[in-house]
């Protein structure tokens, strides 16, 4: 199974960054433009972003695993016109030292299975975790 593996460092407490992973307003703040979120395993989170042509993108999935401050896994619908249909994404989130790590592992296969479609996923991974970090430490 093909997969997207990313870390990154935050200057925020572990807290902060678990509402900025789990929360409407947490997504909004770094990756979608809206969000609907029912924080629970088995609960159902949508996030809608555009397209490359700018067009409205919805993604629904459901949060396989949801341990609060260490880790949320989500698999997305199968149905969705949204690229990522049929992969799961997974945050896992820990202390360290004075930071907060966040590890992203985006997997499935679909969109993941082609090189081209990763790389730039990989890409895009890449700048929103970034501007989760910038969102966090402001």
């Amino acid at each position: 199974m093909a997969s997207i593996r990313q870390q990154i460092n935050i200057a925020s407490p572990i807290r902060a960054v678990w509402r900025a992973l789990t929360t409407a307003e947490g997504l909004k703040s770094w990756w979608a433009d809206e969000a609907r979120v029912d924080p629970r395993e088995g609960g159902r989170v949508v996030v809608e972003t555009e397209d490359d042509d700018g067009n409205p993108l919805e993604e629904i999935g459901m949060f396989l695993t949801f341990r609060p401050t260490r880790k949320v896994e989500i698999a997305w619908d199968t149905r969705s016109p949204a690229p990522s249909k049929g992969t799961r994404l997974s945050f896992l989130v820990a202390k360290d030292g004075p930071e907060t790590r966040v590890s992203l592992i985006h997997s499935g296969h679909g969109i993941l299975d082609d090189e081209e479609a990763r790389t730039q996923l990989d890409r895009d991974w890449g700048r929103a975790l970034k501007g989760l970090r910038d969102a966090l430490e402001q």
